[in-house]
């Protein structure tokens, strides 16, 4: 099977692995340079675990394959093969419903070994399977961090922000690259980074602590996400995710030096900045909370959640007709349940309960068991009687 651009192999018709062609431009030539031996590799990525200052026996590599593993992938991508048909064997077998039977699952983040084993798997879950797999049968393959169209979930009031990566092969002509991905986006160079395997890790360990966090344990949390920022101090959205933690146990300090190095590290994390606002109006630091929103404003976002959440900081101040201009715009770039209901909660607040009523109906054909549906409906209610 050819190598061409674009073509997609189903995974259970949920995301689909994309191998791509790209003329690789003077800057990502040095990135393609030659791959170490892989036990070379390991013996460096465990002297950097040890710079950072911690043992590196007790570090999760989530790449690291079981013995059956090891065998069949040299079952699938015999020596025999070019570096490229192993990689094409690899892929579809992993992807293929008669084979493994892979089910995509969001909410964890597996080692390649639990996926192997549970045959479930996230996008990152999968990339860490199909890189440990590739450089098992000799081929010199890496990560790539891409600049994708971001996607946000929300649980609670945390805003999970999707970092993406694949897995890239090759070096100065053209680079391949293997994305697995429920959503597809043109691979151009600017677009791509070669990430190190320190960082990959790491991006695993914050993955890991922000799924913990949006189930509640967030003590738990914050050792998956101090692990992540001590592995790679420049990921920012470990930095995000640890800030919400320690909020969370009421580390209001800790919380504000997380939000604050987020910023440090990167401006353009807006997350950041409605995190650091609300947290600070909580600390009676109004003044300053208002520097942060400002900021904020003048960003521009496609994340209903940022909108949300300046509406939700309006709101709690009493500023109503600013929280319902945050609130629309939140609508207007996704039509959840949330959003009609703020807007129900602004309406009511006014006591314009008909116009309450209507965004309560809206947000109820939409999710009937979100909490704040439920709030506005006892708001609502209470106003009645």
């Amino acid at each position: 099977m050819r190598n061409t651009p674009g073509r997609r192999v189903s995974w259970l018709a949920r995301p689909a692995v994309v191998v791509v062609p790209i003329a690789v431009v003077a800057f990502l030539a040095t990135a393609c340079a030659a791959t170490a031996r892989p036990v070379d590799s390991l013996q460096l990525l465990q002297q950097e675990i040890r710079d950072r200052g911690l043992d590196p026996g007790g570090v999760v590599l989530p790449y690291e394959l079981t013995e059956d593993m090891r065998l069949w992938a040299r079952d699938v991508a015999p020596p025999k093969l070019s570096n490229q048909q192993k990689l094409q064997r690899l892929a579809e077998a992993l992807l293929d419903p008669e084979s493994l039977r892979l089910e995509y699952a969001w909410g964890h983040t597996g080692t390649a070994a639990e996926v192997f084993e549970h045959r479930q798997a996230n996008c990152l879950a999968f990339t860490n399977l199909f890189l440990g797999m590739a450089r098992e049968v000799g081929v010199p393959v890496h990560f790539l961090s891409v600049k994708d169209v971001a996607t946000y979930r929300k649980n609670e009031d945390l805003v999970v922000v999707s970092d993406h990566v694949a897995v890239g092969y090759g070096r100065r002509r053209e680079l391949l690259v293997y994305d697995f991905s429920e959503q597809q986006s043109e691979k151009t160079p600017e677009r791509l980074r070669r990430i190190p395997d320190l960082t990959a890790v790491a991006m695993f360990y914050s993955n890991r602590g922000a799924e913990v966090l949006q189930q509640g344990r967030a003590k738990e949390a914050i050792e998956w996400l101090e692990t992540a920022v001590e592995l790679d101090p420049e990921l920012p959205n470990a930095w995000v995710n640890l800030g919400v933690s320690r909020r969370r146990i009421g580390d209001f300090g800790g919380a504000e030096q997380a939000y604050k190095r987020t910023l440090e590290i990167d401006p353009r994390i807006l997350s950041a900045y409605q995190n650091l606002a609300s947290l600070l109006y909580t600390m009676g630091r109004g003044q300053e909370a208002r520097g942060y929103e400002e900021t904020l404003r003048r960003s521009p976002s496609r994340n209903p959640y940022t909108f949300l959440a300046l509406g939700d900081i309006s709101f709690q101040n009493g500023r109503l007709t600013e929280a319902r201009r945050f609130y629309r715009r939140a609508s207007h770039l996704s039509s959840e349940a949330e959003s009609y209901a703020a807007l129900g909660e602004v309406a009511a607040a006014r006591g314009d309960l008909r116009t309450a009523r209507k965004m309560l109906r809206k947000a109820r054909k939409r999710d009937l068991e979100n909490e704040r549906v439920a709030r506005l409906a006892a708001t609502i209610e209470t106003s009645r009687s």
